[in-house]
């Protein structure tokens, strides 16, 4: 699943071409993904303007001169792919449709987004851009990890008392929103601290220090333009490069990376989910 760092670097590819460029025809292809789209969706895009693209969490926002915005959620496998740019930065012709092309954004600058989603796990809502906060995906997030809202403070207050552990407070959404399972086991490798030990059991500079450790590794990995494990292309079809900097994420019995330790990687599983840590360097 992309995560937020793959997310961010969709919606800086798709923002030269999309901001300010009217959608001169929206074609939809199918009547529904994850869910069903909303109704006369293709209607209600052709002919508008984007105003902005935004992302919350994991989510992409495109704000329209209607006053609706068009939410956008990759799922396991979407990619939202460019071509006929007038920047000269993506391809240049319009490839030939695929079976799984199911929704087609073509710009007045003749430049075409292309919605393709094998597993058909995405998904596309609109709503009103007033309000959009209210949303149901969007309600109970919580701040965002790059935000000022996303301090010290707050993940200290969070964590005191938790019972879970650290890997699972991280992922949850209503603590910190847009973390996922490849950026966190990155971020406590950094942070020196074991995934399994419990939240409300980390002294308090502990966990304070992971605040910036969290930004960085999310910086370091935007600036590489995401990690493309299986089906993650940018949106000019490059894959992205931050895989090759993981620490231990799927490295299960490689050697640790810091300098005089001896240990390999090790996996252990955590609620479904891979964990990948140090057994020396994280306690």
């Amino acid at each position: 699943m992309p995560e937020l760092p793959e997310v961010e670097t969709v919606r800086r590819g798709l923002a030269p071409v999309m901001e300010g460029h009217v959608i001169a025809r929206a074609t939809v292809n199918r009547p529904d993904l994850r869910w069903p789209f909303p109704d006369r969706m293709a209607d209600r895009l052709t002919g508008q303007t984007v105003l902005q693209l935004r992302r919350r969490s994991k989510y992409i926002l495109a704000d329209l001169a209607s006053g609706e915005s068009l939410l956008i959620h990759l799922g396991m496998s979407g990619r939202m792919l460019v071509s006929g740019d007038p920047l000269g930065v993506f391809v240049h012709d319009h490839p030939a449709p695929e079976k799984h092309d199911h929704v087609v954004f073509d710009m007045d600058n003749g430049a075409r987004i292309t919605f393709n989603d094998p597993r058909r796990f995405g998904a596309m809502d609109l709503l009103p851009t007033l309000g959009a906060e209210a949303h149901p995906l969007l309600a109970r997030l919580g701040p965002e990890p790059l935000g000022n809202q996303f301090d010290e403070s707050h993940l200290v207050a969070a964590f005191r008392g938790k019972n879970a552990p650290v890997k699972s407070a991280l992922l949850d959404q209503h603590i910190v929103a847009g973390l996922g399972n490849i950026y966190v086991c990155e971020s406590l490798y950094r942070a020196r601290i074991h995934p399994a030990r419990k939240a409300g059991r980390i002294a308090a500079p502990r966990v304070a220090a992971l605040v910036p450790i969290i930004r960085a590794v999310l910086q370091e990995a935007i600036a590489a333009g995401g990690s493309s494990l299986r089906d993650f292309r940018q949106a000019d079809g490059e894959l992205g490069y931050f895989q090759h900097n993981f620490d231990v994420y799927d490295r299960e019995g490689a050697p640790c990376r810091t300098p005089g330790c001896r240990s390999d990687i090790r996996r252990i599983v955590q609620s479904g989910r891979s964990s990948f840590y140090c057994p020396t360097c994280q306690r």
